[in-house]
């Protein structure tokens, strides 16, 4: 009709909702935190932190931006902020000098944070300086009893050390290695440790042989003393909870884990002593070297003490966010399976396998072994201790050797007890010739 008016459909022409919306969605997608292939320090997954939160949260000091600015963490941050002025002072610094070196690294330090880091540029290298100076003059302090404050909180009175060391091995507490490596150049302290030989072809001491006297000599290492630093120095180490996981893997031998059983588990220490399976006391220095031979399961020495359970969560922690090859969680995996009940641990505590000094005794340390890997993830194709678990599960439904076993346990296992069987048998054996003998000749 002439002069009526045509309504146009919803696609003939721009709806000024539809541009709005397409324009603030562009906006969000540009904004977007690009996933760096460097990123190397996670928020611990849900999952995991759920099952125990304190094992993940620092409790006295912050490192990097993540846990910066908790309110139960600001009394260690005057503190931090001596420990940078200190720093300055002995080596004859500019501050302007330290700020641009960090301001240098600002677009990679980013990028090895696993979510995009709400700080603007001046706060974040703040942050950055204060905390990795804190770390290289913690780490000199404890190694070199001459750098050390007489009003220092940490090493003087109330003796802080036993507080700090837990959030250093925090995986959300973490600064990647190379800024504190950047920062440690300018330090002119280079006296050598006492023990010469952990710098031996090394020359001066770095970040590393700092941490790693650190960590061996604070009793932290829960398979006696680590020897690996040599290995650990030739790879590229991305922070001190990595370098922690490198020096516990550094001698593991060749993966078994490629074309091996798809099985993830197996019988408790106690049903295999019941089984007859014998315990040694494993003499490698390699914590995941568990074998079993002949009858004899051979498990490494591992050493409890009051952080191995926070240590293992972080490692683990950090295994299920990056690693490929998860040792650590493996490892965890096939204690908990030999250990259900306080019964397990006080075996293996009796064949100097385990060591511990928990309060709590052998029932505080199942139930931490059991708690480890709950919300774990375990890939059974890439299992570790595949072949060790299926070897074990098969002696063990061996019937005849575990009866035979069950007698040696019960009446074998002393001599008058083995006097007493023997005894038995052999009174049985007279009780029924004689019966024999007295049926026959009652015959005609």
């Amino acid at each position: 009709m002439e002069g009526s008016i045509q309504l146009a459909a919803p696609n003939d022409i721009d709806n000024p909702y539809t541009s709005a919306l397409e324009t603030s969605m562009m906006e969000k997608l540009d904004k977007l935190f690009p996933m760096s292939p460097s990123r190397c320090i996670y928020r611990v997954p849900h999952r995991l932190r759920s099952v125990c939160e304190k094992a993940y949260t620092p409790q006295v000091v912050s490192i990097g931006p993540l846990h910066h600015g908790k309110e139960i963490l600001k009394a260690m941050e005057e503190h931090k902020w001596r420990y940078l002025q200190c720093f300055i002072r002995r080596n004859n610094l500019s501050l302007k000098d330290c700020i641009k070196i960090v301001r240098d690294q600002e677009t990679s330090l980013r990028s090895c944070y696993s979510e995009a880091i709400e700080v603007q540029s001046d706060e974040l290298i703040s942050i950055i300086l204060v905390d990795a100076v804190f770390i290289i003059e913690f780490l000199l302090r404890y190694s070199y009893l001459e750098l050390r404050d007489e009003n220092d909180c940490i090493f003087g009175p109330p003796e802080m050390i036993s507080d700090i060391c837990p959030d250093l091995m925090m995986l959300e507490n973490q600064l990647p290695f190379f800024i504190l490596e950047h920062l440690f150049s300018l330090d002119i302290y280079s006296t050598p440790f006492e023990d010469t030989d952990t710098l031996e072809d090394f020359g001066r001491p770095s970040i590393l042989h700092l941490c790693y006297q650190f960590l061996n000599h604070s009793g932290r290492c829960i398979g006696g003393t680590f020897d690996n630093l040599k290995a650990v120095s030739e790879e590229e180490v991305q922070h001190f909870v990595d370098f922690l996981r490198k020096l516990y893997i550094a001698p593991i031998f060749e993966s078994q884990s490629a074309g091996q059983p798809n099985q993830v588990t197996a019988p408790s220490i106690e049903e295999l002593h019941r089984a007859g399976v014998k315990f040694k006391f494993g003499s490698t220095k390699n914590l995941f070297d568990i074998r079993f031979k002949d009858g004899i399961l051979e498990i490494p020495k591992l050493v409890i003490w009051d952080e191995t359970e926070l240590v293992l969560r972080n490692l683990i922690a950090f295994e299920q966010c990056l690693c490929e090859d998860n040792y650590i969680s493996d490892y965890v995996h096939i204690m908990d399976q030999f250990v259900n009940t306080p019964k397990d641990v006080e075996l293996l505590v009796h064949y100097g396998i385990v060591e511990h000094m928990l309060g709590g005794g052998n029932n505080e340390l199942s139930t931490m072994i059991n708690s480890l890997t709950r919300m774990v993830n375990i890939y059974p194709t890439k299992f570790y201790y595949g072949t060790v678990c299926e070897d074990l599960n098969k002696f063990r439904s061996l019937l005849w050797q575990t009866r035979i076993a069950n007698l040696r346990q019960n009446y074998f296992n002393t001599p008058w007890k083995t006097i007493s069987f023997i005894a038995a048998v052999f009174l049985l054996i007279l009780t029924a010739v004689q019966t024999i003998c007295s049926i026959i000749s009652l015959k005609p």
